[in-house]
């Protein structure tokens, strides 16, 4: 019975903290997953995907000029006298005051200069220049995913980095006013400690903030909103991997979505060309129409006329002197294709050069891990002797509070160096229009 009474509080306390422990829990969360949620829910992305389905509707537009059109007139008419003639002097009626009329009529285009296949060949094309787009868009959100990943486990070490430093000091301070109250150490020995806890509580909170801050900006550009309970799992390896300047330049000029748009956009601008001169020839429609004239609502009563009647025409119209306005059309078409041109090529140079320096960041991160590793070990060592030195009383608080100084930075430069190196790949990763 006591074991009874004693196991109730422990079962009560366990079920009434268990609600707060499942509101305080975070899922652990990949960076493959953060990947395709931005994929999902990022609205550049989403606002690109809905300029390409509106593309794709041009192209259905600009099919409907291949087939015939119908359309429907319907007019009436009141005169104030009967119309009438006269034939040998006699006034003879020929029409109702009353006119009713309508038709339908049917019109079937044969050729217009290629224009109806220039703008069919000019909406397929921007539909593709759409798809490019959305495709460039996806390489640039991953990366952004990748990089604000990776700022925010840097942020997460360096508020890590901030709690340790925030502890030892804590406790350097302790020991210092131990050793001032035994009066082993001056006045001002304790005082430079608490000025550093000082510091570094005032580091800790700007490094908590920081960290927060970075989260927030992932949550951001993965659409998942500031307050979410994700927490970045954790990236351990490095890839060391080999890559030469020349194939990854020819990979970038390959690849990139955004220049084989540019690609399509010289195409579009030489189909914009023949589109142009289209005007040059006249327009051959075939056309036929029925339509009923009478006295009634429905034209089907006329006792002057037929009531009805059905025709087919072939049609063509020629404008052939606009006092050269097809010309500078023709014209402007083709400096605009040769202006097209020449962006591209300026683009070539930019992604060249892009790629370039994300090379070298990369190949100066592998080399600064190795730097920054051996600088960490060294300046944990120095703190252990340091430290133990300052408890044996041979040494003084400076030398402590610097020791500690240079391991909180020696350890900030290690975690900013191994994360540079991710960042300096994602971004090499994204400028050879690798996902």
């Amino acid at each position: 019975m006591s074991k009874l009474l004693f196991a109730i509080p422990l079962l009560l306390s366990f079920f009434l903290s268990f609600p707060t422990l499942a509101a305080d829990s975070k899922s652990t969360l990949s960076l493959s997953e953060a990947i395709e949620t931005a994929i999902r829910k990022n609205a550049s992305i989403k606002e690109a995907e809905e300029l390409k389905q509106g593309a794709a509707k041009d192209i259905d537009s600009s099919r409907a000029d291949f087939f015939p059109k119908a359309s429907a007139h319907y007019t009436y008419t009141r005169l104030e006298d009967q119309p009438f003639q006269r034939i040998g002097g006699i006034e003879r009626f020929v029409g109702d005051e009353n006119g009713h009329h309508w038709d339908i009529t049917l019109v079937q285009p044969l050729f217009k200069g290629f224009a109806i296949a220039s703008r069919y060949d000019m909406a397929t094309i921007s539909a593709r220049i759409k798809d490019l787009e959305c495709r460039q868009i996806l390489l640039d959100v991953s990366r952004d995913v990748k990089i604000a990943w990776f700022e925010s486990l840097l942020a997460t070490k360096i508020e890590g980095v901030s709690e340790e430093n925030f502890t030892a000091l804590k406790s350097h301070e302790t020991d210092a006013e131990g050793y001032f109250k035994h009066g082993l150490i001056p006045l001002n020995d304790l005082l430079k400690s608490r000025v550093a806890l000082a510091t570094a509580v005032q580091e800790r909170e700007k490094a908590r903030a920081g960290a927060e801050m970075a989260r927030s900006r992932l949550f951001t550009i993965m659409g998942v909103g500031l307050e979410s309970q994700y927490v970045p799992e954790e990236t351990a390896l490095i890839r060391s991997g080999f890559f030469e300047l020349p194939s990854l330049i020819e990979e970038a000029i390959k690849n990139r979505p955004v220049l084989e748009g540019f690609r399509l956009g010289i195409e579009n601008l030489e189909k914009s060309v023949t589109l142009a001169k289209s005007d040059y020839y006249p327009e051959i429609s075939l056309a036929g129409r029925y339509e009923q004239n009478g006295d009634d609502f429905g034209a089907d009563n006329n006792d002057y006329s037929n009531d009805h009647n059905a025709s087919v025409s072939l049609q063509a119209n020629w404008v052939f002197f606009e006092w050269g306005k097809t010309a500078a059309q023709v014209s402007r078409q083709r400096f605009s294709k040769q202006a097209l041109v020449e962006k591209m090529r300026g683009l070539e140079d930019r992604i060249r050069l892009e790629t370039k320096s994300a090379f070298l960041d990369l190949a100066v991160a592998e080399k600064n891990i190795a730097t920054a590793e051996d600088g960490l070990k060294q300046a944990k060592e120095s703190w252990r002797i340091t430290r133990l030195q300052y408890q044996n009383q041979v040494t003084t608080s400076t030398e402590v509070l610097d020791a500690r100084a240079f391991l909180s930075q020696a350890e900030t430069n290690y975690y900013r160096a191994i994360y540079e190196y991710w960042i300096a790949l994602a971004k090499l990763e994204s400028a050879v229009g690798r996902k």
